[in-house]
């Protein structure tokens, strides 16, 4: 019998099922990179380049709020997978800035934000962020899961974004 798609996502659908709450208390912590900066890097000179444009996305415009270097981070029609925010570089510039208020800070040296993972594949860049959360049947309790977000990078700049969010 050959195995095909569907048979996979019933296998994972009876896998899902089968889920205790004990099992699922056994979750392994997800943890951040002790070198983050070195997730960044690539001895591949594009993926090298897409990476940091990456990194500067995180470090420059969200973590450093600095939302007036956007231009030269993301293209003019940067399209947006969110369902929180359109498409287009200046609906996001003003949803950052705007919507959520963002302030600009300093620039850090380093990103401070939890990375896990990076991962590069032609012109995709992936970062998986440690992400700590409420427990739903304890609030008094967290638990840890991931963040993920993905960006195709064209011409030096950010052209296309996903992310794991929720419509809110």
């Amino acid at each position: 019998m050959l195995f095909r798609p569907k048979h996979a996502l019933l296998a994972f659908a009876l896998i899902a099922g089968a889920m205790t709450p004990l099992a699922a208390s056994a979750q392994e912590p997800v943890v951040a990179a002790v070198d983050k900066e070195a997730l960044f890097t690539s001895p591949d000179p594009q993926l090298h380049a897409n990476k940091q444009v990456v990194y500067r996305i995180l470090r420059d415009l969200l973590e450093a709020g600095h939302w007036d270097k956007a231009d030269e981070l993301l293209s003019e029609r940067y399209m947006q997978h969110n369902p929180n925010v359109a498409s287009g570089r200046d609906t996001v510039v003003r949803f950052f800035t705007e919507v959520l208020k963002v302030e600009k800070k300093p620039i850090p040296e380093k990103l401070s934000m939890p990375v896990a993972f990076v991962t590069a594949e032609g012109d995709l860049v992936t970062v998986g962020i440690v992400r700590e959360e409420k427990d739903p049947k304890d609030p008094s309790k967290t638990y840890t899961t991931t963040w993920y977000d993905t960006w195709r990078i064209v011409d030096g700049k950010a052209d296309e974004h996903w992310d794991s969010a929720l419509r809110q």
